[in-house]
């Protein structure tokens, strides 16, 4: 297998930066813009405890944390949470927002590649929600990961699936239809097939472990997982 290191500390896509940071004011409001991110969030937290066997004192990155959605619910756990972002004002957003919770969490303005040259195999457990398809590498995104996580950590990677059916449900039904996030939230494009992450994954020292699918409804509003990874889906990865 290829590992040849590649960190690419201009990994950034401006204007998605850009794009997050002018509807940041929105990013707590949980019946507003951010609805299915506040939906899907409490998913996301099982799926991490149940793998991991909970973050009581462990030492956690959130990478594209944003406004601290998943970065506050960590560090709810009890886990020493480190968030990392390139949006200023989302950053802002977050450190407000944990202010006003009394939860501790560590907010840093870095690439995940810069902070991978510093801070090399000091995490327990490294997530990565709904980031990878916001930057010109992907790839780059999940060998830092693996450079940063501990021998015996995890990792977890969640993303959209590339097919007509993400199209449709992500982009045509959620954006532009339903309106349930602003338009122009994903590019289906970058969205990434399981097959290219897990031959990214492979190209680490990451090993996969487990894949689910994330199911938002909003007709419902319920969450759910599925053994279906049509759209939503999220990677579990150790480091042996």
């Amino acid at each position: 297998m290829n590992k040849k290191a590649v960190i690419k500390k201009g990994n950034i896509n401006f204007r998605e930066v850009k794009k997050f940071e002018e509807i940041s004011p929105h990013w707590w409001n949980v019946e507003g813009k951010f609805k299915p991110l506040h939906r899907i969030n409490p998913l996301r937290l099982d799926y991490v405890l149940e793998k991991t066997n909970g973050l009581f004192s462990k030492k956690v990155l959130d990478v594209g944390c944003g406004g601290g959605i998943f970065s506050e619910s960590m560090a709810k756990e009890s886990a020493e949470v480190t968030g990392l972002d390139m949006g200023k004002k989302l950053l802002k957003i977050a450190r407000l927002h944990a202010l006003e919770t009394g939860v501790s969490v560590n907010y840093i303005h870095s690439t995940v590649e810069a902070h991978a040259c510093k801070h090399t195999g000091i995490y327990d457990i490294v997530t990565c929600m709904e980031m990878l398809e916001h930057v010109p590498d992907p790839f780059s995104v999940v060998f830092a990961c693996s450079k940063l996580v501990k021998s015996d950590g995890h990792v977890f990677f969640s993303t959209l699936n590339r097919n007509l059916k993400s199209y449709l449900f992500a982009v045509i039904f959620a954006e532009k239809l339903f309106k349930i996030i602003p338009e122009g939230t994903h590019s289906h494009r970058k969205f990434i097939r399981p097959s290219e992450l897990m031959r990214m994954i492979d190209r680490t020292d990451l090993q996969v472990s487990g894949i689910a699918g994330l199911h938002y409804n909003p007709v419902t509003d319920n969450c759910r997982f599925s053994s279906s990874v049509d759209i939503n889906y999220i990677v579990h990865c150790q480091k042996f």
